[in-house]
């Protein structure tokens, strides 16, 4: 059962930053998107937020531009926006990867990219693959905005720097070139509408055989999803050579925390994280030479 709570459904975007500054924190008030994680959490748990501020509708919110060096989202595109929009699979072939194994049909028509992100699940699908691309957030507020790279946002579970005053407004990174590309993986117990048991993206840039740079995001294995840093400088600066590329996916499980829950234990988790990075590293090496 639902507990009580104020709607509010601003028309333009300085009327929600009022309404979400009036608030004391978060459990005041929350910004409301397409409401696919929050609402049900609600009504799961009979307890949320006093007042929900509803920004799903918002002129300027919602929309994909791709640019000659920059992607940017706004934050109440939904997962069916990314999979409809024809410049995406080049833009960020992760991100189109993720979004077709998202939940079901209809919650893809509603859920946000923002959404996503605020609700702070080690397991969110997005996630993964916007931090291999290097993603970052703009949070705004009503009199200013900053940007902060998706690799900081989070501090723990369900926890991020975002102010109970701000919102995010956009989510952007940087075009990638034909020298790179993306990979995302979810585990899961069946193909669709579930829960990851194990989410796993990576990016690789590579350059006269040598990879200038390379991420690796790892979701459902930690208090949030995380970058498996050390895993990444292992191979950056360096020739992808099979052993290279075994000894990163090993120092990706190393780094990973699990836990054991209903859908796997935490030693099934650390030995597919193992597998499933040097699968992706792999596979996008191979389609770079």
């Amino acid at each position: 059962m639902y507990a009580d709570f104020d709607l509010l459904v601003p028309e333009k975007l300085d009327q929600a930053l009022a309404m979400i500054a009036g608030a004391r924190s978060a459990r005041d008030a929350a910004p409301l998107g397409g409401g696919t994680n929050l609402v049900v959490e609600m009504r799961a748990k009979g307890e949320g937020p006093a007042t929900l501020v509803s920004i799903g509708r918002l002129a300027g919110l919602r929309g994909i531009t791709i640019g000659d060096h920059r992607v940017t989202i706004g934050a109440a595109t939904t997962v069916s926006d990314i999979l409809r929009h024809p410049g995406m699979a080049d833009a960020a072939p992760a991100l189109v990867e993720s979004a077709r194994v998202f939940a079901g049909q209809m919650v893809r028509n509603t859920a946000t990219v923002a959404g996503n992100i605020c609700c702070g699940s080690p397991a969110a699908d997005l996630v993964p693959p916007l931090m291999a691309l290097g993603a970052t957030v703009t949070l705004q507020t009503g009199k200013s905005s900053r940007d902060v790279a998706l690799d900081a946002y989070f501090t723990g579970y369900k926890a991020s720097v975002r102010q109970p005053d701000e919102l995010i407004t956009a989510i952007s990174w940087p075009r990638p070139d034909a020298a790179s590309t993306s990979r995302f993986y979810k585990l899961a117990r069946r193909k669709g509408d579930a829960i990851t048991v194990v989410g796993v993206s990576v990016l690789v840039a590579m350059k006269s055989g040598v990879c200038t740079e390379v991420r690796v995001a790892l979701g459902a294995v930690g208090p949030c999803v995380f970058r498996a840093r050390t895993a990444e400088a292992l191979l950056r600066g360096q020739a992808p050579t099979a052993e290279r590329v075994a000894r990163a996916a090993a120092l990706a499980a190393a780094e990973a925390t699990p836990i054991d829950d209903i859908r796997a234990t935490g030693a099934y988790r650390k030995e597919q994280v193992e597998v499933l990075v040097g699968r992706l590293l792999n596979q996008t090496i191979e389609s770079l030479s």
